[in-house]
């Protein structure tokens, strides 16, 4: 897969880069990643795959973009109050790299319709803040094989980690917790959306290009307050529902 010298020029710290390299930046030309949730933390994460290079871009949110969006979701401008997410975040992904395909799904995510959303890409990000809609993209990256990045934030907490097969998001997190907090409900900082979401992206940058060791069955976990990370190993739970056969 040939670059043109446009693209040399734009992907020319990438090209130099031992770990991705020429070949690394023909896989991620020829990736397609499905950005599920196109906020504080799709917002970021979409924005750095475009320009990587990501060939082909998926965004599915159903939501209009509202004034109290811009604290976090920094792909959007004030003018852009009012219109859907993804018609909005299509055209700043356009511009910012028009040598991608951005494609936009204005539905909400559902187990109905998960599966044929997912099956089109060959790796997901899920970026959403209700655990209904984790849990679709969980079962439905089982179901087609596709390897899934989660994350998520609220106040100064934020999370992601990486779920081939085995173990599943619902390996950790197996019920929805009767307290399950939301960014809406007790808030969150903005930029923090921008570090998580940015880790988001480079675990995809990292699994495309195959590069490092990818987050996968470990989960990092990151305290903005006391600026301080860990990371905990999931184990896959035998019981699961979703990649457990039960």
């Amino acid at each position: 897969m040939a670059f043109s010298e446009a693209e040399v020029e734009r992907y020319a710290r990438h090209l130099v880069l031992r770990e991705i390299g020429g070949p690394g930046q023909q896989r991620l030309k020829a990736a397609s990643v499905l950005m599920v949730g196109a906020g504080g933390l799709g917002s970021p994460a979409a924005l750095y795959l475009a320009a990587a290079g990501v060939g082909r871009i998926g965004l599915v949110d159903p939501d209009t973009t509202a004034l109290s969006n811009l604290q976090r979701q920094v792909i959007y401008a004030t003018a852009d109050i009012g219109r859907p997410k993804v018609e909005a975040a299509a055209e700043h992904l356009a511009a910012l790299n028009p040598e991608i395909v951005v494609e936009t799904h204005a539905v909400a995510l559902t187990s109905d319709n998960a599966a044929d959303l997912i099956a089109g890409y060959d790796l997901v990000l899920d970026g959403t803040d209700d655990f209904a809609t984790r849990f679709a993209v969980s079962d439905a990256c089982v179901a087609t094989g596709r390897t899934l990045v989660s994350g998520a934030i609220a106040r100064w907490t934020g999370q992601v980690g990486v779920f081939a097969s085995k173990p599943c998001y619902r390996c950790l997190v197996p019920e929805i917790p009767p307290d399950a907090e939301t960014c809406v409900s007790v808030g969150v900082v903005g930029a923090l959306g921008g570090v998580i979401g940015s880790m988001m992206a480079l675990e995809a940058v990292k699994l495309i290009a195959g590069a490092g060791e990818p987050l996968s069955g470990r989960l990092l976990i990151y305290d903005a307050l006391a600026a301080e990370t860990r990371t905990v190993r999931i184990g896959a739970d035998p019981a699961c529902p979703s990649c457990g056969g039960a």
